[in-house]
């Protein structure tokens, strides 16, 4: 095999203390912290939520757009082990170790939201299951898929510490994890719009819809892989590397599909269910509904046809309005366009704020580390050759 095709994954190597970790672990710092204090001291110590929100950002954002952020595994898996589309593998693994970390610290995220979260090992034990519940699925599903990701990621850590004959052991079976791994996300990202649904009425009709589910699921989908496309330009400038247009180019495509679909089911049910007239109200629910979407449809204006795509920038540009058109979908129906009733109102309050921006920053703490440790980026000479469509 030649050098400039050699595509297996290397330690980028370096230094781990610069700017970026310091900043990093600062801020985990600061979110321990806080943590700690509202373990000991209950909710209100730290947040805003009330009788009428019970649920304020550290279950939405770090949970539901948290999980939404983090699946660029299982999209990857779906291009290279469904669709047997091989030559996407070199991002196999990064985009694996993304979601690895989003989808851990999101399982742990959810701890902090709960009352009385001694009692968070209930979600464990058989004879607290609810399987009448939603949320249990949901619980059920990320637990399940925290495991099998971890188990999906160990070759890397064997290979590292040289366990050879382990990891051939581990890949004779690892099929199994790897249709686990598709099948598990895509049933708890579809159950995280059921939610929305149950909460009726509740919801404002631009997103109270009977698809959740299925919006859901897509909008995971086009998320996924729009996250690659930024981590994938944001690791290429930080350890400056090339980057992997090859590859980054037509899966871009991919994604144009996907969110094609996305906004012609979406534009589609809220005409058919006569929900259309909200969004010309003059008000800011009204408001964030076009910002949401303009947001996706702002992608086929960058990267919509083949030279537009063989542009870093733009794919870079690209990957945030997408991640951003998908954070509104879920912020906007869990939070912006989520009336409890009269008198209850909802902001996040600094220490929240704080605790989410430390979640974030361990996950990048943790991509920094892993990356620079393990064989997980491939190397730089595999991407030497020119980009396709």
């Amino acid at each position: 095999m030649s050098a400039q095709h050699d595509a297996r994954p290397a330690p980028v190597g370096g230094s781990l203390f610069n700017a970026a970790t310091l900043v990093c672990g600062v801020l985990m710092a600061v979110a321990a912290t806080i943590i700690v204090v509202r373990l000991f001291f209950g909710l209100s110590s730290t947040t805003n939520v009330n009788d009428g929100y019970s649920w304020g950002i550290w279950v939405v954002v770090d949970v539901f757009i948290g999980s939404a952020l983090a699946c660029g595994g299982f999209c990857m898996a779906l291009l290279v082990y469904i669709f047997n589309k091989g030559r996407y593998h070199p991002l196999v693994r990064p985009a694996l170790l993304g979601s690895l970390f989003g989808y851990t610290l999101a399982g742990a995220a959810i701890t902090f939201d709960l009352g009385r979260w001694w009692n968070f090992w209930h979600i464990f034990w058989p004879g607290y299951f609810n399987v009448n519940s939603v949320m249990f699925e949901v619980a059920a599903c990320i637990t399940l898929y925290i495991i099998v990701m971890w188990i999906e990621f160990s070759p890397v850590f064997l290979e590292k510490l040289g366990l050879h004959d382990a990891r051939r052991k581990l890949e004779k079976v690892l099929f199994f994890f790897i249709a686990l791994g598709v099948v598990l996300p895509m049933m708890h990202q579809a159950s995280l719009g059921t939610m929305l649904v149950v909460m009726g009425s509740q919801v404002h009709p631009l997103w109270q819809t009977p698809i959740q589910p299925l919006l859901y699921l897509l909008s995971a989908i086009m998320l996924g892989y729009g996250v690659i496309l930024f981590e994938s330009c944001v690791a290429a400038s930080a350890y400056r590397r090339q980057i992997e247009l090859s590859l980054l180019n037509p899966m871009a495509k991919v994604m144009l599909g996907i969110i094609a679909v996305f906004l012609v089911v979406r534009f589609a049910d809220v005409a058919v269910r006569g929900a259309l007239p909200e969004a010309f109200r003059a008000n800011h629910v009204a408001l964030t509904f076009w910002v949401e979407n303009a947001c996706l449809l702002a992608t086929f204006l960058l990267i919509g046809t083949v030279e537009a795509r063989r542009n870093p920038a733009r794919l870079f540009l690209a990957g945030i309005t997408v991640m951003l058109g998908g954070i509104l979908l879920r912020l906007n129906g869990f939070l912006i366009a989520f009336d409890t009733g009269p008198g209850w109102r909802y902001f996040p309050s600094v220490p929240e704020l704080l605790v989410t921006i430390g979640i974030f920053a361990a996950e990048i703490f943790g991509y920094i580390y892993i990356t620079r440790r393990f064989p997980v980026l491939p190397r730089e000479e595999a991407y030497a050759q020119p980009a396709r469509s």
